[in-house]
């Protein structure tokens, strides 16, 4: 698996871009810079298989429908973020974000312990509601890779004070992490990567749960 992290945006929210040794890829939050994201996916010759979202914030879809519209592909979504992440309720950083446009579909909807396969990865969706009612991780399990967005970050975790978070969800999602094998490479939706070992250890967060 290569791994491509593409922060951006007024709060460097991470993008990734992986793909395997034929070149199809799967774009995962691109939330800002489009013509950043396109310009990486044209200048490596890569195919845009699927957009897996972790969460609905405008800050992890903002660039979506943009790259989307240029590469077409399913995306996948949580239900319970779908309803409001297109509208005018959850951007609470508008001029500096712009109001996210709704793709054409969503051809996914996320559901706890489901398993997609795409460009010949397969990835589990851990559902872990928190930051959002419909945050979830993508665990590739193989590859040693567990895409955390909003819920876990190094040395910290996602924020829960914005509409449809919940500190409680927070802890159980958590809960539900540190159980996970401390090997696994974690990509968070901001900032450094990590591993869910070294978390274990130094971040206060998951020492309390």
């Amino acid at each position: 698996m290569n791994i491509k992290q593409l922060p951006s945006g007024p709060i460097d929210t991470n993008c990734y871009i992986l793909w395997n040794d034929q070149r199809e890829a799967l774009v995962i939050d691109p939330g800002y810079d489009a013509p950043t994201i396109i310009r990486f996916i044209e200048d490596n010759n890569l195919t845009v298989v699927a957009y897996p979202t972790t969460h609905g914030h405008f800050d992890h879809i903002g660039a979506l429908n943009e790259v989307y519209a240029k590469f077409p592909a399913p995306i996948g979504l949580h239900p319970q973020d779908i309803d409001w992440c297109f509208t005018h309720e959850m951007n609470q950083y508008l001029p500096y974000y712009p109001l996210p446009k709704h793709p054409e579909k969503i051809e996914r909807l996320w559901e706890e312990g489901q398993t997609w396969t795409d460009a010949g990865f397969e990835y589990k969706i851990i559902h872990t509601p928190g930051h959002t009612r419909g945050g979830v991780c993508f665990l590739f399990e193989s590859e040693g890779v567990l895409v955390t967005g909003d819920t876990l970050f190094k040395n910290s975790v996602g924020r829960t004070d914005l509409p449809g978070g919940d500190v409680r969800d927070m802890t159980a999602s958590l809960k539900r992490l540190k159980t996970l094998a401390d090997n696994l490479q974690i990509l968070p939706g901001h900032g450094e990567m990590s591993t869910l070992g070294a978390e274990k250890l130094r971040n206060p967060y998951l020492s309390v749960v």
